[in-house]
């Protein structure tokens, strides 16, 4: 049976040849309006979260691919208010949107995070007080020491230049996303970490903006966190006589300090 099979493949093969030879201007046509013809990615491409060029039906040019390069870089920034960058398109349209949420929006914001990190406590049985604040428009959850000697455990709660309060604060702000639905620019510290690390980043900018205006030449930092980036741009703007800007990606992500132009 499988003889018979073969063969019939092997004579319809031969006749498609044969009528491909006869008129080589029909076939490209046939196979661009038969459906079946079609390659299965050109009909898988409308299913997926979004299509790299908008409509499948072209490649990306490369500037269409270094748009959406930089596009990528922009969404990431966004994700924290402590951006070292100025606010632009879509960023300006983010905070809009976030600022134009009441005070009881937010404050809810911070109760949703609290409630998140006293689970967490309870879990780890640390010891803290938790305060639920709003801040310049913004919800903030603070956690401190309790009185009880807690404090030293709770730096474990910092980590090494506070990468595991990065983490907490992303976790509390997807525990207020999940209940909410809306992204929150909720700002989490612990033990008054961020104040303390603040005053420092303030020290090393304006050390580096003496070094640039005393030898002319660009000073470039340790890579920093977007928290610790914002807190060193903030001083430098405050200068006169130098400017700064960020180069490279996460985790190198560095600020550069230099002559104003």
């Amino acid at each position: 049976m499988s003889f018979v099979t073969d063969t019939t493949s092997d004579l319809g093969a031969e006749a498609l040849d044969q009528q491909s030879a006869s008129s080589p201007e029909s076939a490209p046509a046939a196979s661009a309006s038969d459906p079946a013809s079609r390659p299965a990615s050109d009909s898988a491409s409308g299913s997926g979260s979004r299509p790299a060029s908008g409509s499948g039906s072209r490649p990306a040019s490369d500037a269409e691919v270094k748009d959406a390069d930089l596009e990528e870089t922009d969404d990431e920034d966004e994700d924290e208010d402590e951006e070292d960058e100025p606010a632009e398109g879509g960023e300006a349209a983010a905070n809009g949107s976030a600022s134009s949420r009441s005070s009881t929006d937010l404050f809810r914001e911070s109760e949703i995070a609290a409630d998140y990190m006293e689970g967490l406590l309870d879990i780890l049985d640390y010891d803290g007080d938790i305060d639920e604040l709003v801040v310049s428009g913004r919800p903030v959850v603070e956690v401190v020491e309790g009185g009880d000697g807690s404090g030293k455990r709770l730096q474990a709660l910092v980590g090494q230049r506070g990468a595991t309060l990065e983490a907490l604060q992303e976790l509390s702000r997807l525990a207020v996303f999940r209940q909410t639905g809306s992204p929150s620019r909720l700002l989490l510290d612990v033990g008054g970490y961020r104040a303390l690390r603040r005053k420092e980043l303030g020290a090393i900018a304006k050390n580096a903006a003496e070094k640039v205006k005393e030898y002319g030449e660009a000073v470039r930092l340790e890579p920093m966190s977007a928290f610790e980036r914002k807190c060193v741009h903030d001083v430098i703007n405050a200068l006169p006589g130098v400017e700064s800007e960020s180069e490279g990606v996460e985790p190198s992500r560095r600020i550069v300090v230099r002559p104003t132009a």
